[in-house]
């Protein structure tokens, strides 16, 4: 079973910088972006990211339903990478799902994602830092993003959390841990 880290941080603090250096060497990795192009602007951010990472590793779009897809994706994986937690809830919320729903996918993907052979990591914004949002949907949103993320760091064997690009250890990664 491959080690899970989770990375948290703020909006453009090297998030996602972080889980392309932490991938490393691998030979062959899985991202899976949960992020939708619903406008310009964030159809000119995936193609950024897509840049970003290494022409041979294979990109996996999956909105939504990420148990389904791990469960599906064979074991040939060095890595996975997903990113990210809070796109996830963000299309989650916008699809109509309870916060009970939610909750129960994430810890449904989290299930197939442990018996993985792979290295896995998990990218997800620390949105509980900032002023309390001043409409109803953001306070929900900001809730359940950070009720995820405590399910997951719960899980992950490492959650670093990245400021100005630079990683904090959150949790450490001991030896022995899977």
């Amino acid at each position: 079973m491959g080690k899970i880290t989770l990375i948290l941080g703020g909006a453009r603090s090297g998030k996602s910088a972080q889980a392309l250096n932490l991938a490393g060497k691998a030979k062959k990795v899985a991202f899976i972006a949960t992020c939708q192009g619903r406008d310009a602007e964030m159809k000119k951010r995936i193609l950024k990211h897509k840049a970003d990472r290494p022409s041979h590793w294979e990109t996996f779009e999956e909105p939504q339903e990420l148990a389904e897809l791990l469960i599906k994706m064979d074991d040939s994986f060095d890595c996975v990478i997903i990113d990210c937690l809070t796109l996830l809830v963000s299309n989650l919320l916008l699809a109509g799902c309870k916060d009970e729903i939610i909750v129960d996918k994430i810890k449904a993907f989290l299930l197939p994602l442990k018996k993985k052979k792979a290295k896995a990591i998990i990218v997800s914004n620390e949105v509980g830092l900032g002023i309390v949002p001043d409409n109803k949907l953001g306070r929900r949103f900001r809730d359940i993003a950070g009720k995820v993320n405590q399910i997951v760091a719960q899980g992950a064997d490492e959650v670093l959390f990245i400021v100005s690009g630079l990683p904090l250890i959150v949790k450490p990664s001991f030896r022995g841990n899977r």
